[in-house]
This record gives structure tokens, sequence and C-alpha cells, in this order.
């Protein structure tokens, strides 16, 4: 695929959420165009998978293993892309291109289009589209030191054999957006969500990383997507001689843990502050560990780009 483009470059937005020009199933248009059919079966039956990916200096970073992951979203919910990894990467730089972009969020989404509505989805066609826009994470708003105020869900985390919690699908994001609203309306900037056991699973959007003794342990994606930004995070402790784990994490594991924070595209890394459930208030320090993964990621996603 070409990664040359109808439109000029421009940095001007033309949507409220500060998208340029969209990659709609193989074309660059503006995105006030990038429509749906009303009967567009993933928008009734929730089976739309997406990517959440960041830009720095105008490269993609870790664009490899988000397309490979988007790829699998797909084959999980029983289709295949009709993109190859390497045209989307191209369809992606193009978007950046045109949109005149250079830090950005990148969201490459697939869905079932209007050709029927029925459960079974038979005859649906398969669209893709990539938008980005510029989302500065919170580090360079100059508030990425500030730890996050969570509190206890009501809702947790489906089983595996429940859902295809292995796949970025927009169906498993309902939860979240009710939680999350729920946290805000609480005073709190997001929720902690536990898995069907009781024990930790992950916020809303991010995975969570607790670190006691100089070791780093997480929850295993079990019932929630593996964050590939926390791979990458405990690929840098590794090199900053720490030790990293996954396993079983319960409430009174996150309570004994003397730093947390939460790993994913859309923060980077963001230290953790306080937990509130519905019997006690838990606070940590934003500590030396958690400063120095993230000057190290931050470092890190220079280098890359």
């Amino acid at each position: 695929m070409s990664s040359e483009a109808t439109l000029a470059p421009r940095a001007t937005a033309s949507q409220e959420n500060g998208a340029g020009p969209v990659w709609f199933d193989g074309s660059l248009i503006p995105s006030g165009e990038a429509n749906l059919h009303i009967l567009t079966h993933s928008l009734h039956m929730a089976g739309a998978v997406f990517e959440g990916i960041r830009a720095y200096d105008g490269r993609v970073f870790l664009a490899e293993e988000h397309f490979q992951r988007f790829e699998r979203s797909a084959e999980i919910l029983g289709y295949a892309l009709p993109w190859s990894l390497d045209e989307l990467v191209a369809a992606t730089e193009a978007v950046l291109w045109a949109g005149g972009l250079q830090d950005a969020y990148i969201r490459p989404v697939a869905w079932r289009g209007s050709e029927a509505v029925s459960v079974s989805a038979k005859g649906c066609r398969i669209h893709t589209a990539i938008a980005a826009w510029d989302w500065p994470v919170d580090a360079t708003l100059g508030n990425g030191t500030d730890g996050l105020r969570l509190v206890l869900s009501d809702w947790r985390r489906p089983a595996p054999d429940t859902a295809p919690t292995a796949s970025k699908c927009s169906g498993l994001y309902m939860i979240g957006t009710l939680s999350r609203a729920a946290a805000a309306r609480s005073g709190h900037d997001d929720a902690l969500m536990l898995d069907v056991h009781g024990n930790v699973a992950e916020t809303t959007v991010t995975n969570v990383v607790l670190i006691r003794d100089g070791s780093l342990l997480s929850p295993l994606p079990t019932c929630f997507l593996d964050s590939l930004t926390k791979r990458h995070v405990f690929e840098l402790a590794k090199s900053l001689g720490y030790t990293v784990h996954e396993g079983t994490v319960s409430l009174d594991d996150l309570v004994a843990a003397e730093e947390v924070f939460v790993t994913g595209t859309s923060v980077e890394l963001r230290p953790v502050a306080s937990l509130d459930t519905p019997d006690k208030h838990i606070a940590w320090p934003v500590g030396p560990i958690t400063v120095a993964l993230r000057e190290a990621f931050r470092a890190a996603t220079r280098r890359h780009a």
C-alpha cells in the first residue's frame, strides 16, 4: 500500500478530539467524513477490535507488537484483518504525515459492517480505520509525578471462559466506562477492578504493578488485556537490576506494597497514591523505583523514536 495521500499535510484538527485525516479502508479522508452505517454490526453486537499506540518524534512506538496484537484480537473474535501488518504500519505513518503529527496517540480500529445485524454476522465485511491526534501524556503536561487516587469498583473483570478477555475488544470496555464514571463521581481518578475470585485484576484501562523488597509483581493477565507497555517496563526493570514476577495478587498483597504504579499506552507509567475500599483507605508514596522506571521509560521512547 502506498503512503501517498490525496490530502496535503496539515496540523489543523477537524474534530473536537483533535483528529486530523483518517485512513479508512485504504484511503485518507477528512475525519468528518469517516462515518458508519446505523446498522453496523459491531455497533450493535460490540465486535470491534482496536489498539492504542503512541508516536514519539514522528515514529510509531512498538508498532509491530501493537499490530500483531491487533491481528490476534480480530482472530479471537472470528475474523481476519484485510490488511497486512506492513500495510497497517504504512497507513499509520501516512496518517501522522497527513496530520502533521510528531507526538501523537494513534487508534487503529476494525469492525464488522452493516451487511447483517444477526448475531452470526454472516456476510459482514471487515472494515479498518486509523486515526491519530495530539493527546499529551501527563508527564508532558507536568503532572506525571502526581499519584492516582483509586477506588474499588463494584464491577469485576470477567473470567476468561465467559468473554474473549485476551482481545482488545470494544465490548469488554463497558464495565471500564461504568467504573471510571463512578470513580469520577466519588472524586477519584480511576477504579481498581478485581477478578471473579476477588483478587486484583487491573484498573479500567491500565495494568497494575506492585513493588516490594526491590521486586515488581503484577497480576497474571488471565481476565484482562496483557499490556505491551508493561512488558516494555518489565524489560527496563530487569536492565536496572530489579526482578519481575506475575502471579495472583490479593488485596492484602496490594496493601503491603511499598510502591504501586499503573502502566499502559494512555498513561505510560503513573504512580498510584491511594486506594479507597468500603472499609479502608490505603496510601503509598511515589517511591524511587517508580521514579527510576518512569524516567527510563521516557528515555526509551525517545531512543526508539
